[in-house]
């Protein structure tokens, strides 16, 4: 489950799971999601792999959307599926999307960047809890 919540002009991402690999998952829905008006129009046709490794999970966290970010910003890639696997100090996934169409993905805002202010990943009482602010 994920969540938008206001941050000045910037926009923010409350995401919850129930372990932390399904909350970098849902990170990666939520992105999805604010950038397309309709996400559930976006079909897994092409695989990625990502591999990618910080010492704390606040810093994975924000790499694995920056890269996501990235890929959108370079190759115009909105992906819907997201399998990653989580060991200590690394991420391993494979992401399932397409190319923007914008005959079916209307672009819902721009996201400049996944900044650092606000970063967390907490443990809770039914699994896990991050936020992220981006910048728009």
């Amino acid at each position: 489950m994920y969540e938008h919540f206001e941050h000045t002009a910037d926009l923010g991402l409350r995401i919850c799971a129930a372990d932390l690999e399904e909350l970098f998952a849902e990170a990666g829905r939520a992105l999805t999601d604010a950038l397309v008006a309709q996400p559930g129009a976006v079909e897994p046709r092409q695989s990625r792999t990502i591999r990618l490794e910080a010492s704390e999970q606040p810093d994975l966290l924000h790499d694995w959307l920056a890269e996501l970010l990235y890929l959108f910003d370079t190759e115009r890639m909105l992906f819907s599926r997201f399998d990653v696997s989580l060991a200590p100090g690394s991420l391993a996934a494979t992401v399932w999307g397409e190319p923007a169409d914008l005959r079916r993905h209307e672009i819902e805002i721009e996201i400049k960047a996944i900044t650092y202010h606000g970063l967390k990943i907490e443990r809770t009482a039914d699994g896990w809890q991050a936020e992220v602010i981006v910048d728009l």
